[in-house]
């Protein structure tokens, strides 16, 4: 039995790939660069490389032949969100062409709301391409990554934690770490959850609750300091935070987490300490 993961050098494919070997389910990355440092990282891990470009659609077939699961996304981040539908064709034709019998499509959460966000609308358009193709699936939707906060070590040292919504409003957030544990979950019992779409978050903390608890972990003051989505030059995420900070994550984080108690679910306060603590 083996596992294809698209993104595997990237931070949800990496989560997912570190997972599956945790619970000894053999992992075929698809890459674009075997030579590349993360990728040779992989393959001391014991995880089998395989070559494939998302875009063009190269190398896919093969690469899906003889899978268990694949679990696939799609990323607007580089080419933007045309590049993304144009990726999501490219992964649903290999996967029909390969029979592949389960195909976990990693979304984002609220992308079938409407948001008008982007990069949730072209998520939910590759979401409805993948409803109509027949193949078995479950959607995953992602909420807010506690790792986004690493972009901003540098001001958090300076004792303020910046975020482009107001401090006191609620951020359901997630741990890449859980989102791997919930797809190895996903994969051991594809019939308990095949044509699901199952929105996920770890926790839910303000931005003034999450400088709080990074207070405690750094031992040194850290203010929560909020400012308007529309002095971030990318369009798609000042979108995503005025979101954010308008209506935010819907998930229902008590039901989710009573119904899939083995993933763990990591706290933020748990998360950050291990990533800032001494």
């Amino acid at each position: 039995m083996t596992y294809v993961v698209l993104g595997a050098t990237g931070g949800q494919g990496g989560a997912v790939a570190t997972e599956l070997l945790e619970a000894d389910m053999p992992v075929r990355a698809v890459v674009r660069d075997p030579d590349a440092k993360r990728a040779v990282e992989l393959a001391t891990r014991g995880v089998e490389l395989v070559f494939g470009d998302m875009v063009s659609g190269d190398g896919l077939v093969d690469a899906f032949v003889g899978a268990s699961g694949v679990f696939a996304l799609t990323t607007p981040f580089e080419t933007g969100v045309e590049a993304e539908l144009t990726q999501g064709a490219a992964i649903l034709d290999a996967a029909r062409l390969a029979n592949v019998p389960y195909l976990v499509f990693s979304s984002v959460a609220g992308a079938d709301r409407g948001t008008g966000v982007p990069h949730f609308e072209s998520k939910y358009r590759v979401e409805q391409a993948l409803g109509d193709s027949g193949i078995p699936h479950t959607i995953v939707g992602p909420t807010y990554f506690y790792d986004n906060l690493l972009g901003s070590v540098d001001a958090l040292s300076a004792g303020i934690l910046p975020i482009a919504m107001p401090a006191d409003k609620p951020l359901q957030q997630l741990s890449r770490r859980d989102l791997g544990r919930f797809v190895v979950e996903l994969f051991r019992n594809p019939t308990t959850y095949v044509g699901e779409r199952i929105d996920i978050a770890s926790d839910t903390m303000t931005p003034d609750q999450m400088a709080a608890a990074l207070c405690t972990v750094l031992a040194h003051e850290v203010h929560a300091e909020s400012f308007d989505p529309e002095r971030i030059p990318s369009p798609d995420m000042s979108a995503m935070f005025e979101f954010l900070g308008r209506e935010g994550y819907r998930v229902d984080i008590p039901a989710l987490h009573q119904r899939l108690p083995g993933v763990g679910w990591q706290s933020f306060a748990d998360w950050a300490a291990i990533q800032f603590g001494a």
